[in-house]
């Protein structure tokens, strides 16, 4: 008996440990990694979380908490109730919250910056990006002159590899390797390639093919192209596209750009999404150079950033509204622009869950299409569809990581 009641002590103990962690883990998740707000402006932050924290900032005077200057430098508060925060100019502070007022759970940064309108997006665009480097999808075998299997680059060069230099000549494009190819006459290619984070280097030697030509057995790729849609327009004339990085089809790898730019798409054909099926939006890209929109500077896993070119038009008919924030963010209903009959229309949606903490920076909301005329010609979220444009509040949604395009 003594020893059946150890045991349920034990397992008493390890349950109440496992709903404590469950717990820590959930209530973590519920913060957000970062606040924003606008300098004066005062904004009620409500986490209705059971924890205390601390505020601290180096500019003392300028941050009000609870409209109480945070003279010290630092200030203590109760997360179970909502606060009140006030800068008068931009500034920036950390709140540390602690379980029970003594673990440390979570440390948010919090900044206050000054307000900013864009023009919202909706439109379709169509991007053609160039990699820095020339991308490997993969090694495969080739057969010599001699009739025998090779297969050169194995254990030397691998999928997600970029090449950067061969005997130290760079490589921008495809052709660039198919020349020097086929002028190697089967000596040593020195290769130097990044690999992930890091540059290496490795040497791959032709095998002479029965056609005469000299291959090393890699699939490659040196740029890429696709139709999505425009999220913004700054009034510094810098654009964000699509919400989600650009990644190689073949590898999954996100591609690392080394150019690249925006032009005028038009939607042809859609392709409705079924169950298990995400279905698409298919179209052309008119390349023209009076049909640019601007040039690409960034693919992140947040989406494709650039400048455009003077005049651009949206198709909105340059609708501003004021940038909101990851914390404005609320369930319930919102609406979106997306272009799928050849204009931009706004549709009705609704915000069924928030993930604040944002683990998957392109992936921040669950919503459900509730628009009958959207749902019927696209069966819910194609690939390449839409921004989102939240008209019922002053402040629009629109600069929330992984709200903007799916």
């Amino acid at each position: 008996m003594k020893k059946y009641r150890s045991w349920l002590v034990a397992a008493l103990v390890l349950n109440i440990m496992v709903l404590l962690g469950y717990g820590i883990y959930y209530y973590r998740d519920s913060l957000p990694e970062k606040i924003t707000i606008i300098t004066g402006e005062e904004q009620e932050l409500s986490f209705r979380l059971p924890f205390s924290a601390k505020i601290e900032g180096e500019s003392v005077g300028v941050v009000e908490v609870n409209r109480e200057p945070l003279e010290k430098g630092s200030m203590k508060i109760d997360l179970s109730d909502a606060i009140t925060m006030e800068a008068s100019e931009k500034t920036s502070m950390t709140m540390e919250v602690k379980l029970f007022g003594i673990v440390p759970l979570k440390k948010v940064e919090i900044s206050a910056v000054s307000p900013q309108s864009v023009a919202v997006g909706g439109s379709a665009i169509g991007l053609h990006i160039e990699t820095d480097g020339i991308l490997v999808l993969g090694t495969t075998t080739v057969t010599g002159e001699d009739k025998m299997t090779y297969e050169p680059a194995e254990n030397r060069l691998k999928s997600g590899d970029y090449i950067l230099e061969i005997n130290g000549q760079t490589m921008t494009e495809k052709e660039d390797m198919i020349k020097l190819l086929a002028e190697s006459d089967g000596s040593v290619l020195h290769c130097k390639i990044r690999r992930g984070k890091e540059i290496t280097e490795t040497a791959v030697t032709p095998v002479r093919t029965a056609d005469g030509s000299y291959k090393i057995g890699t699939w490659i790729r040196d740029d890429t192209q696709g139709i999505g849609t425009l999220t913004y327009i700054t009034t510094e004339g810098k654009f964000g596209a699509l919400g989600h990085g650009i990644t190689d089809v073949d590898t999954g790898v996100l591609l690392e750009v080394d150019g690249g730019n925006a032009y005028d798409a038009e939607i042809l054909r859609i392709i409705k999404g079924e169950p298990g099926t995400p279905g698409e939006l298919s179209g052309v890209i008119h390349r023209a150079e009076d049909e640019r929109l601007g040039t690409v500077i960034k693919n992140t896993a947040q989406g494709i950033f650039g400048t455009v070119k003077e005049n651009c038009k949206l198709k909105t008919g340059d609708r501003y509204c004021e940038v909101g924030f990851k914390q404005e963010v609320k369930k319930g209903k919102a609406t979106i622009l997306c272009e799928i009959n050849g204009t931009v229309n706004e549709y009705e949606i609704e915000i069924q869950q928030v993930d604040y903490s944002n683990k998957n920076h392109a992936k921040g909301l669950v919503i459900k299409i509730i628009d009958e005329e959207l749902l019927e010609l696209t069966g819910g979220i194609v690939q390449g569809m839409f921004t989102s444009y939240n008209g019922s509040n002053n402040r629009k949604a629109s600069k929330i990581k992984g709200f903007l395009m799916f």
